[in-house]
């Protein structure tokens, strides 16, 4: 068994789940099946390793059970760290061009629809309650560049989406993990 070492750096890998559930997964062109993912963390695992999880809240067709179902996953495998990111609709990306031609009857794929605000905040705490304590939250957001951004618009504001998070967060007090 190979242990690895670099006793004078923390090195981690950051591997890109972004969902459990294999229609979106393809819909978004991940690139791979989740045993494949599987297969690399627990490679990483048993080298000593420890593996960051991205995870995108508000994928096309995906509904908030399937995202807790991601969650608990996580709490499975037992990550360091989990990256929390809202999903960005940016120009000249193929999401993109779903986004602006997609109307009331097209049926080919599931709605794009963006959360607002208050839904991903709402998505984020849930997420958070049900995350096992032990796992690193290294993000609860990101921001897509404003020049190429389709949507949410929103979280151009960085400033205002950090502070409304921190607001909203002491006032509900929210706890990692109180709801696993």
């Amino acid at each position: 068994e190979l242990k690895i070492s670099y006793p004078d750096k923390f090195i981690w890998v950051e591997l890109g789940l972004q969902t459990i559930h294999e229609q979106t997964a393809q819909l978004i062109r991940r690139g791979y099946m989740l045993p494949c993912f599987d297969k690399a963390f627990s490679d990483l695992q048993k080298i000593g390793i420890p593996v960051i999880v991205h995870l995108i809240l508000g994928l096309p067709g995906e509904t908030n059970n399937m995202i807790f179902q991601s969650i608990e996953y996580l709490n499975h495998l037992h990550p360091f760290g989990v990256k929390l990111q809202l999903l960005h609709i940016l120009k000249d990306t193929d999401l993109g061009r779903m986004y602006l031609r997609q109307t009331a009857q097209s049926g080919s794929y599931p709605p794009i629809r963006p959360l607002t605000k208050e839904e991903y905040l709402t998505l984020l705490i849930e997420c958070i309650r049900r995350l096992s304590p032990d796992i690193v939250i290294h993000r609860l957001t990101g921001d897509g560049p404003k020049r190429i951004l389709l949507a949410p618009l929103w979280t151009g504001n960085k400033r205002l989406v950090l502070n409304t998070m921190n607001k909203v967060f002491r006032e509900r007090n929210i706890v990692q993990g109180s709801q696993v």
